[in-house]
């Protein structure tokens, strides 16, 4: 068997030690390949759907084994209760089970463990989790799969949100079901926004599927602008600073000074911004390709001046369908002052739950809800005594900043013990002369996050008026840039190809 034939061969192979990313070069090979296949394809709707479905699966398998069965089981289920929804005269029961369905699927392989202990340790218990799917599959297969470890599988929060926002929408009668299966398929399974978002709702994709094939010379160019702009912020930004800097302090945090643990945080807001907000441009950038256009989910969230504006500019889709699916269900702020602040940290809570199954993501959220409804007692106290300027606003911007990047602390770390040694290096050990020797030694980290927050910060029209250069640029232009872009990946691309951060939430 030929060398072409072996690769070929082991693309269609599951490797848990190796799982596909939009950075790694393969993966562009398998996009090439899509677009070869679309070309034949992309005219009729049914075919177009049924190729990148079948596409969209295989990249998930490639992503996450066998739990592509799951994702085929949530297709099947979500479609058939969506029907039942829209055909029962009796809708709520449907409802209801569809939405408890899906949150138990989520909570089994996401939060069994974190359940399980805190049961054990407020009754003094000893129940022990059990992968039951891998039992059943060895009872009936003779395998031999692990029964003691739930392996989370990559995106389940995120197609799962996807299916209870379809459901909801059925029964409160904002859209109309979807008939067809294929299409239901494609829409829960489109492989661009599939594992990290954004989250899409069926009002905005469904009626996409059924729109002829267009993309201008401007939309490609745009597309390639945000591939491009998604690999420089995760490659060159995000996993160069991880890498070299915040990862080390974070797994060691008692081999570094105060000064590097405090840069080390900066480093990593900048980083897990860079990550997750680098997924979602080339998501959006891929989908475009392929004729369909996805929501921006980042509207340069370290410039709010507040913390509720942080809210509508970070992780936009999952804001939104915290607010249409959770907030407003209980009641919103229609209620009383108490109820609403109420409302408002039980949803913030239950956010910081939905990132992992952790008593640090439950108090990351915890404090972010109290954040928003200190800072909404505090807009009304002042709301008639001080003019908003440009100089509030900055102030403002600086205080939100720094209060969301201590909280991505306690987003980070992995364990109580090495939070508190991080804080005991920060107490003992800063010492603001030895920044500048520090900077020095540590120049090329310094530079890429000072280049980093730089880029986050420039004016808005300025960056609109560079995409704009960009997207109307010729075609011998296009290929020099890209020409560039390819030879920064290739400088700053790690031997350690990362993950990205929110594949495992």
């Amino acid at each position: 068997m030929s060398d072409w034939m072996r690769h070929i061969e082991s693309f269609f192979v599951y490797n848990e030690a190796k799982p596909f990313l939009f950075t790694q070069i393969v993966f562009w090979f398998f996009f090439a390949a899509i677009l070869l296949g679309y070309s034949f394809f992309y005219k009729n709707f049914r075919w177009r759907a049924l190729f990148l479905l079948i596409s969209s699966w295989l990249f998930y398998y490639k992503t996450s084994g066998l739990f592509l069965l799951l994702l085929i089981f949530s297709v099947l289920f979500n479609y058939s209760v969506g029907r039942k929804i829209a055909e029962s005269k009796v809708a709520k029961p449907w409802m209801i089970t569809g939405v408890i369905v899906n949150l138990l699927i989520l909570g089994y392989f996401k939060y069994a463990y974190f359940f399980t202990n805190t049961y054990n340790q407020l009754f003094d218990s000893h129940f022990q989790v059990v992968n039951w799917l891998a039992k059943w599959h060895n009872n009936w297969l003779g395998t031999h799969f692990d029964i003691d470890n739930i392996i989370l599988p990559v995106g389940i929060s995120f197609f799962t949100f996807q299916a209870v926002s379809y459901l909801l929408d059925l029964y409160w009668k904002k859209i109309q079901p979807e008939k067809n299966l294929l299409y239901f398929g494609f829409y829960l399974s489109f492989f661009p926004q599939l594992v990290a978002g954004p989250i899409v709702r069926a009002a905005t994709f469904l009626p996409q599927i059924r729109i002829p094939y267009r993309i201008t010379k401007t939309d490609c160019n745009h597309a390639f602008f945000m591939l491009s702009k998604g690999l420089i912020k995760k490659i060159v930004i995000s996993d160069f600073i991880a890498v070299n800097f915040v990862d080390r302090v974070f797994d060691a945090p008692h081999l570094y000074s105060g000064v590097e643990s405090v840069m080390a945080l900066y480093g990593y807001a900048l980083q897990i911004y860079c990550d997750f907000s680098g997924y979602s441009n080339m998501a959006i950038g891929l989908a475009l390709l392929l004729g369909f256009r996805l929501p921006y989910n980042f509207n340069s969230p370290y410039k709010a001046h507040n913390l509720t504006n942080f809210w509508h500019r970070w992780h936009i889709s999952l804001s939104l369908w915290l607010r249409d699916y959770l907030y407003i269900p209980l009641g919103g702020n229609r209620k009383s002052a108490v109820r609403t602040d109420l409302n408002l940290v039980v949803t913030m809570l239950l956010g910081g739950l939905w990132h992992g199954a952790h008593l640090r993501f439950i108090i990351w959220g915890l404090a972010h809800g109290l954040g928003l409804i200190v800072q909404k007692w505090w807009a009304k106290l002042i709301s008639n005594r001080v003019k908003i300027t440009v100089m509030s606003k900055w102030v403002g911007m600086i205080i939100t900043f720094h209060f969301v990047t201590l909280l991505w602390l306690i987003f980070r770390v992995e364990s109580w013990q090495k939070l508190q040694v991080i804080f005991y290096q920060i107490k003992t050990y800063f010492w603001p002369e030895s920044v500048a020797e520090w900077a020095v030694q540590q120049y090329q980290i310094i530079g890429m996050m000072v280049l980093g927050f730089l880029l986050h910060w420039l004016p808005t029209a300025l960056k609109e008026k560079l995409r704009g250069y960009w997207v109307r640029s010729p075609w011998w232009g296009m290929v020099l840039i890209l020409y560039v872009v390819g030879v920064l990946l290739f400088v700053f691309s790690q031997s350690e190809q990362l993950p990205f951060i929110y594949f495992r939430f």
